[in-house]
């Protein structure tokens, strides 16, 4: 009895023997089973997977890689094109040829293989002077003995009949001795010479040959290289192959004709295109082609009265025939003669082709305003198509004329909305009011929309809104907005789409056409805010004064809950020098916001700068009842400590501290205000080491206590504040740059150094520090520092463009260094330290307008941060100087307004205007500006600080006109105030705030 797993066993061991290996199969059975081994249902199961899986990752992609397979094929296609594709016009060309053409085509011949093969070309090699000079010398020779005879021949020649002497004296071989190169130079200047003679002028032995510019001429000689002769024979080739087997081809002709005219040789070039006038006497381009060939007025007037014979219908040609009519040869007849000659040739082709615009408006051109209006009338019943005929007719009839022109226009084309547009700006220009302009407009889209079913393109009319408005029509253009702006936009994208109608009106100076768009905008969105706060500022950049007054009190009659749109009106009064005005403006925001903080502080602040400081005194008292915030506390300090009150000061700021215990300006107030009363240094440093404790993240409160520290107690000290400080914020790019600055005023050059490769480590993207880098390194370290500046910061901070622009103005490329000063301005017009840079170096390299310009640019702007900016604007003796500076302006424009001799000439508003003006620069009277400079000459910059004498005699001007403002009681008095006025308390003389031309204040 047998074992059945000895016999599976002994099998498989007899199906993996060596002898049963094969090296491409394998070995004859399987090593996962016997032969009992099956494909069951799961083998099936899994091979659906694999191949599931296998088609799923072939379909991934698989749009991308047919649109990359398309392109590919598309572009080599483009590359390489088929021969059929190349042949495909011609071929569709090929229904268009009759049969006596078709059987014209010549035959193919022989393209048997003897033809296709290439033949070998000969080569030629030149003989040299010497070999020529020999062969015709032999050849001469040869000549000779043949004509003898034997006897001749025998005495060699001088048994003659010749005279012996002669005889003797002519050489046989003369000819072959003077044959040499010396022969050939002497024929080649025969043969200049001989062409010189030909080009001298028989009158009087004089030539027209320039001896000094000859060469020159022939330099001016355009000669052709082996290239383009090459070119020019394979074009010459191609379409002769060209003009032969297709001889109607009129382009053929031309290209022929214009080949030779490249290669230099115009008659040939009027031969080949007279044979194609000849060919293709149907073809226009041809005669004008030929016309342009003719050389001369003359023969091209020839070729065209052969061309109009042939083509009678032809515009262009009757064109060029008018114009060269107008031309006339020169010095022939006057130009009223060129003028009428054109015009009869211009009328007779009005007669042959009477449908022609183009005829019709060159006809017009030339005539006069009566004999115009005659043609158009004609030229409309003949194209009553044109559009352009039409309105040109409108515009010279008159007014009744022009509605009735407009009317038949209308009928003639319906679906034309210029007709429609004309005849509005029509009705507006004889001043029929917005209400006829604004119909006329309404009934064109509507009849265009639904009458005629014409799709209007909101674009192209908003263009003809702006055409409307560069033509002096606002009503046409506001109507056409106000009709078609909405055409084709979704309910939810009106807005969006208007304000970025309106922001591209804008760029293009359609201020109009904007101010229409953003009047049907709150016309549809009246509660919006973004809209009324774009309209305003459109008027308030390109409008009038009075247009920006009513747009804000339209924008607060429909938003009032915009406290923003009540400080713009009221700030707008204010600057207008209506004070009361402002003031009625704010009542009414008060009712509309009782409890609004910016209101509130608004008030205070116009009270203040109109040096009411008790009233803004009340105004904060009643804000930190109604709106106790942080800010109105801060604010209420401030005017304390602007007016000099340091206990009043405190006690708000110590109140503050109470109720706002995390708000670190109070702290910095508090510092300040201690040590300028005289405290102890140790009251100070406890109200800036108890802000520090309480705001730890706050690095200007840590810089001002290290300040204190360096100014009372050394080096030392403030530097461990600074440690500890960067200790609590190891990554504040202020803190590392106020401990850089620190030990460079102390001469710790080196350690500045260290410390600024660490803060540059800690903080790599930090502007400040960059900044800082860049201006303390070398010249020549300079430009690798600036590189990385800007490739760390993106180019976008405004600190290192500084560097950047400062930089240049010490390598004194100042148009550089103005143009990085506009850039960093741009980049953060809130930054006051890039307007103190630009404006130092504009005080040593610019000019006044240069600097007027800068001056105005930062007062629109109205920057609030720098650290040197700060350090000026808000020190608070700056501050009280402002206030008296204020008083005393006030008090003096009051005195010279209340003079009898005065006349009326200034009035109290002027005073308020002028006060107004004199502190509309960030607050900061002109003073600040000149202390800005000097302080950028302290920390670096590329300026220069007044002169003593300046100084001096600015000081004494104040002192002068102070004197003088109460006594003015004569005109010379209030003159003589007002010149010391402009030459002390400000730095630049009023007229600056005004324009020019208008009388000086």
């Amino acid at each position: 009895e047998t074992n059945p797993d000895k016999e599976r066993v002994a099998k498989e061991s007899a199906e993996l023997n060596e002898s049963n290996f094969d090296k491409f199969s394998g070995y004859g059975g399987t090593l996962f089973g016997g032969a009992e081994q099956v494909y069951d249902a799961d083998d099936a199961e899994a091979d659906r997977v694999y191949e599931a899986v296998d088609e799923r990752m072939e379909s991934r992609r698989k749009r991308a890689r047919e649109a990359k397979l398309e392109e590919t094929m598309k572009k080599f296609r483009e590359e390489r094109p088929k021969i059929s594709d190349q042949f495909a016009d011609l071929k569709r060309d090929l229904k268009t040829v009759s049969r006596d053409e078709w059987e014209g085509i010549p035959d193919v011949g022989d393209q048997t293989l003897r033809y296709k093969q290439k033949k070998r070309r000969e080569r030629y090699t030149p003989m040299t002077d010497a070999l020529l000079d020999s062969l015709r010398a032999k050849a001469d020779h040869s000549s000779a003995e043949a004509a003898l005879d034997a006897k001749q021949q025998t005495l060699g020649g001088l048994d003659t009949p010749m005279p012996v002497t002669g005889g003797f004296d002519t050489s046989l071989m003369a000819g072959a001795q003077t044959s040499g190169g010396a022969g050939v130079a002497r024929a080649r200047g025969t043969v200049l010479g001989l062409k010189l003679d030909a080009m001298s002028d028989s009158v009087s032995g004089q030539t027209t040959v320039d001896p000094k510019g000859y060469l020159t001429d022939l330099n001016a000689i355009k000669v052709n290289t082996a290239s383009e002769v090459g070119d020019i024979k394979k074009a010459r080739l191609l379409l002769k192959s060209v003009t032969s087997t297709n001889p109607r081809h009129a382009p053929g002709w031309i290209a022929a004709a214009r080949v030779e005219e490249i290669a230099g040789k115009t008659l040939a070039a009027r031969k080949v295109i007279a044979k194609g006038c000849e060919a293709c006497p149907d073809a226009e381009d041809v005669w004008l082609e030929a016309a342009r060939l003719a050389g001369g007025d003359d023969a091209a007037k020839g070729v065209l009265a052969k061309a109009v014979a042939k083509l009678p219908h032809s515009t262009k040609l009757w064109l060029e025939a008018a114009n060269l009519e107008g031309r006339g040869p020169l010095g022939g007849t006057d130009a009223a003669t060129k003028l009428a000659r054109k015009k009869a040739v211009l009328r007779r082709a009005l007669e042959l082709i009477p449908n022609s615009v183009k005829l019709w408006r060159t006809a017009v051109e030339l005539e006069d305003v009566e004999d115009a209006r005659v043609l158009l009338s004609r030229a409309v019943e003949c194209v009553p198509q044109s559009v352009d005929t039409w309105l040109a007719l409108a515009r010279l009839e008159t007014y009744e004329n022009a509605r009735k022109v407009l009317n038949q226009a209308r009928d003639a084309i319906p679906t034309e909305p210029a007709i429609w547009l004309t005849a509005a700006k029509l009705e507006e220009a004889h001043g029929h009011g917005a209400e006829l302009v604004d119909r006329i407009v309404k009934k064109a889209v509507a009849s265009l929309m639904h009458q005629y079913q014409v799709v209007i393109d909101r674009e192209a009319w908003l263009k003809e809104a702006e055409a409307a408005e560069a033509a002096a029509a606002p009503l046409t253009c506001a109507a056409v907005v106000r009709h078609a702006v909405g055409i084709g936009v979704d309910d939810e994208d009106r807005r969006k789409t208007w304000l970025d109608d309106a922001e591209g009106c804008v760029s293009r100076n359609a201020f109009q056409t904007a101010r229409a768009i953003y009047a049907h905008a709150l016309a549809t969105f009246p509660s919006k805010k973004a809209i009324w706060l774009k309209a305003c500022d459109l008027e308030k950049k390109h409008g009038t004064p009075e247009s920006l007054r009513l747009a804000l009190d339209r924008a607060v009659e429909a938003c009032p809950k915009a406290e923003v749109l009540w400080l713009m009106a009221a700030k707008e009064k204010w600057l207008a020098g209506d004070v009361d005005g402002a003031r009625a403006t704010l009542v009414d925001a008060f009712g509309a916001n009782p409890d609004s903080e910016q209101v509130w502080l608004a008030a205070a602040k116009l009270e203040k700068e109109n040096d009411e400081l008790d009233r803004a005194r009340l105004f904060l008292e009643k804000a930190r009842g109604r709106a106790p915030t942080e800010r109105v506390w801060l604010k209420a300090a401030l005017l304390e400590r602007e007016a000099g009150d340091v206990e009043a000061e405190l006690r708000l700021i110590e109140e503050g501290i109470a109720k706002f215990p995390t708000f670190a300006k109070f702290y910095m107030m508090a510092g300040q205000a201690r040590e300028r009363r005289g405290d102890l240094v140790k009251t100070a440093r406890d109200a800036y080491a108890l802000g520090t404790r309480r705001c730890p993240g706050n690095a200007a409160l840590w810089t001002l206590a290290a300040t204190l520290e360096e100014r009372h107690s050394g080096p030392t000290r403030a530097r461990s504040v600074l440690e500890n400080a960067r200790k609590a914020n190891p990554e504040n790019a202020e803190l590392w740059l106020a401990a850089i600055r620190l030990e460079r005023r102390h001469g710790n050059k080196k350690l500045a150094e260290n410390l600024s490769a660490k803060a540059l480590q800690k903080c790599p993207d930090a502007g400040v520090l960059r900044s800082d880098d860049v201006a303390n390194a070398t010249l020549e370290a300079r430009k690798a520092k600036i590189l990385k500046a800007l490739e760390k910061c993106n180019n976008s901070d405004p600190h290192v463009v500084v560097a950047v622009a400062n930089h240049f103005a010490d390598a004194k490329n100042h148009a550089k260094a103005r143009k990085w000063f506009d850039r960093a301005v741009a980049l953060d017009p809130d930054l006051g330290d890039s307007w103190a840079f630009y404006f130092a170096f504009e005080r040593q390299q610019g000019d006044e307008p240069r600097q007027r310009a800068v001056l105005k640019a930062c007062v629109e702007a109205e920057p609030a941060h720098g650290q040197l900016w700060c350090s000026i604007a808000k020190d608070p003796v700056l501050q009280q100087q402002q206030l008296h500076a204020a008083s005393d302006t006030t008090r003096l424009w009051s005195a010279v307004a209340d003079d009898p001799t005065n006349e009326g000439k200034y009035t109290a508003k002027d005073a308020t205007t002028a006060r107004n003006l004199h502190l509309a620069s960030q607050r900061v009277i002109h003073d600040a500006w000149w202390q800005l400079g000097d302080k950028v000459v302290v920390e670096g910059a590329s300026s220069s600080s007044l002169a003593d004498e300046e100084v001096a005699d600015r000081e004494a001007g104040a002192r002068r006109s102070r004197e003088l403002a109460f006594g003015a009681r004569s005109q010379e008095d209030a003159q003589e105030v007002l010149r010391w006025f402009a030459a002390s308390m400000a730095p630049l003389p009023l007229s600056f705030f005004y324009e020019e031309g208008t009388e000086s204040r």
